[in-house]
C-alpha cells in the first residue's frame, strides 16, 4: 500500500465538473493499493499518517501532527501508484489490486480515518477526477508499506 501525502493549504477534487470533496489545511492523500494489502497494513499506514509531525509549530519547526492542528483529510484512490514502467513506454498496472479488492480497502481506510474525528473528504473511487491543491511547503511524504 502506498500513501502519497501532500501537506496542503487547501484542496478539492471534482468529478464531472462537480466538487465531491474539499478541505482546507491538512493532507491530500493519494492511495495506491496492491494485491497483497490488508486491513492491518492499512491500519499501520493510517496510524503513521495521522501522527506525522510535519506541520510547523510556533518556532517554525515541523513538530505538529494533523490531529494537533485539527487538520483535514482528502483521500483519493490512485491505482497508477503501482504503475510498472520497466518495459517499454506504456506502463503496466498489473501490480494494482483488482477493482473490488481496492475499493473495499479504500472504503475501509475512509471509515477508519473518520473514527479519528478528523474531517474526511474523498474522491469517487474509479472515477475520472480532477484534483486541485495548494501544496504547503511543498511537503510531500511517501508512506510505502514495504518500507515501514
Amino acid at each position: 500500500m502506498k500513501f502519497v501525502i501532500q501537506r496542503v493549504k487547501n484542496a478539492n477534487v471534482k468529478v464531472e465538473n462537480q466538487i465531491v470533496g474539499k478541505i482546507d489545511t491538512g493532507f491530500l492523500v493519494l492511495i495506491g493499493i496492491t494485491h497483497t494489502d490488508t486491513k492491518e497494513i492499512a491500519d499501520s499506514l493510517i496510524k503513521k499518517m495521522i501522527n506525522l509531525r510535519v506541520f510547523t509549530d510556533k518556532n517554525h519547526k515541523m513538530n505538529l501532527s494533523l490531529k494537533d492542528i485539527k487538520g483535514e483529510l482528502l483521500l483519493i484512490s490512485q491505482f497508477t501508484l503501482y504503475a510498472d514502467c520497466k518495459k517499454g513506454n506504456r506502463p503496466s498496472f498489473t501490480k494494482s489490486a483488482k477493482f473490488e479488492i481496492a475499493e473495499n480497502l479504500y472504503q475501509y481506510i475512509i471509515e477508519e480515518c473518520k473514527k479519528t474525528e478528523i474531517n474526511v473528504q474523498t474522491g469517487t473511487f474509479g472515477a475520472e477526477m480532477k484534483v486541485n491543491l495548494i501544496n504547503d511547503g511543498p511537503v510531500t511524504i511517501l508512506l510505502d508499506s514495504d518500507e515501514i
